[in-house]
């Protein structure tokens, strides 16, 4: 049965890949017994609402028609982002303890392992070519260091400077990167060509800046703000300034300075930032970024049971949930 929606590959396959992970932690031997533990804690902890992990699967079957022997890149994704979520809510000063079960220093150790060493292991374990294995590596390898910028530009971040150009910059590091990486990977398991891996790769990275611009929203509309007591700047924040005249601009820069400690300027700066000529921006360019993903994908093309399913993943992420917003 072809699938229809990204949802439908991972019910179809989540046991197989909660198998891939089993295996990937038992892979650090009998004598690791501790660190296991605190990565089994880790992955406890971190869930994640989304399985955006079908993404490598959903490339190798529009390559070859075949989801499956993707499933240990699937496992990789899910490695990857419970570490670099812990390190961005440490980062953030947030979530260092982990449900009361490890301390800070406890779980950063353990989002080492998950994050870094647990994907090679997952690699090295493919039966592939060798040329095939480094590659795979070197995607994991080069996406830490391209990650790691972008979350070091974020931090760093000045609203006082800040444009929309600078912050899509920072988005195709921190999260542009990791899925385009997996997206890569996912073609280069298939055996694509150079040029192929490179559009999927292209393809990835803008469907990182989708699902980043989508997780902004939801975090407005979840009401934690945590982009806002973290000081982030974000693109709609970005939106805003550039829309707003300079005496506005200022009333801005000082309310974001502002919400990390006050209710009241969160309130007040999140009414700024659902102001109808903000939102008409962020629209406009949300609808940009998902016009390129699907340029990209028509480039592409592929295996006409499983593009489609690409196709609707790219819309879904590109919702304009703040239209809705009270």
């Amino acid at each position: 049965m072809n699938p229809k929606s990204y949802m439908d590959i991972y019910q179809q396959h989540s046991a197989d890949i909660e198998a891939e992970m089993t295996a990937a932690v038992e892979r650090l031997g009998p004598s690791s017994t501790a660190v296991k533990n605190a990565v089994a804690k880790l992955l406890q902890h971190q869930k994640f609402t989304y399985p955006l992990q079908v993404l490598p699967m959903l490339v190798h079957a529009a390559e070859t028609g075949a989801p499956e022997p993707a499933v240990p890149l699937s496992a990789v994704h899910i490695l990857w982002w419970t570490s670099a979520c812990y390190l961005d809510d440490l980062a953030d000063g947030e979530g260092t303890r982990v449900s009361g079960v490890l301390s800070e220093h406890e779980a950063l150790l353990a989002s080492m392992i998950t994050g870094h060493v647990l994907p090679l292991h997952v690699v090295r374990s493919q039966q592939v070519p060798e040329p095939v294995r480094g590659a795979l590596t070197a995607e994991v390898v080069n996406c830490w260091i391209v990650a790691t910028e972008g979350q070091l530009n974020d931090m760093s971040g000045d609203a006082d400077d800040a444009t929309t150009d600078s912050t899509i910059t920072v988005y195709r590091g921190k999260s542009g990167a990791p899925f385009g990486m997996i997206s890569a990977m996912g073609a280069i398991l298939a055996g694509a060509d150079h040029e192929r891996i490179q559009l999927w790769r292209e393809f990835g990275d803008v469907f990182g800046i989708l699902w980043q611009l989508f997780n902004d929203q939801e975090d407005i509309l979840s009401g934690r703000n945590e982009d806002l007591r973290n000081g982030t700047v974000t693109y709609l924040l970005a939106c805003a300034l550039e829309e707003a005249s300079p005496r506005s601009r200022a009333h801005i820069l000082n309310l974001h300075a502002a919400s990390r400690n006050a209710d009241g300027a969160r309130a007040e700066l999140t009414n700024v930032l659902l102001a109808p000529a903000v939102l008409r921006r962020y629209r406009k360019d949300l609808h940009k970024f998902r016009d390129e993903a699907h340029r990209i994908l028509g480039r592409l093309g592929g295996d006409e049971a499983y593009v489609p399913v690409l196709r609707d993943l790219v819309d879904r992420s590109a919702q304009m949930l703040l239209l809705n917003s009270p």
